[in-house]
């Protein structure tokens, strides 16, 4: 199964802008991520099974030109997150707190709740995806939140 780029663009360029941007904190490299990914999937003379098996691919592709990124050179000169942040508008300030929190998870944990929560990803599906164990998905979600509700319950107590 061989889908047109352009239905996969209108499709999974949000979804592929959000991993990259949650793995690298910077739009700039977001946006290159996700044109690298859609260009290599136009070069691949990859047939798929199926929709779920193209939009695996292209988030683990998009997932390891992140990392990629993240170990080069030019990471040095990024733009800083709380640059970005002010440029973004939130519903309500807890969720600018949700997020800024979000971004400042370590890797591991920041790229396993994105796609759970906001891909809607299962376990399973990351674990293939990541290619870890289901177990190891399971810890770092655990932890993950784990450490979400550390910061949040501290920051809101704060407030009161």
């Amino acid at each position: 199964m061989k889908q047109s780029v352009n239905e996969l663009i209108e499709r999974y360029r949000d979804n592929l802008f959000a991993v990259a941007f949650h793995m690298c904190k910077n739009a700039a490299d977001a946006d290159d991520i996700v044109q690298e990914t859609f260009l290599q999937y136009y070069l691949s003379g990859k047939n798929f099974d199926n929709e779920q098996h193209i939009r695996s691919w292209l988030i683990r592709v998009a997932i390891n030109k992140a990392k990629n990124i993240n170990h080069s050179f030019w990471r040095q000169h990024k733009v800083p997150l709380e640059e970005y942040m002010e440029t973004l508008v939130f519903e309500t300030p807890e969720d600018g707190e949700l997020f800024e929190t979000v971004m400042n998870l370590p890797d591991k944990y920041r790229i396993v709740i994105h796609l759970y929560y906001y891909e809607d990803f299962s376990i399973r599906e990351i674990a293939k995806t990541l290619r870890l164990t289901e177990n190891t998905i399971k810890v770092r979600l655990m932890r993950g939140r784990k450490m979400l509700r550390e910061v949040l319950k501290e920051e809101w107590n704060y407030d009161e």
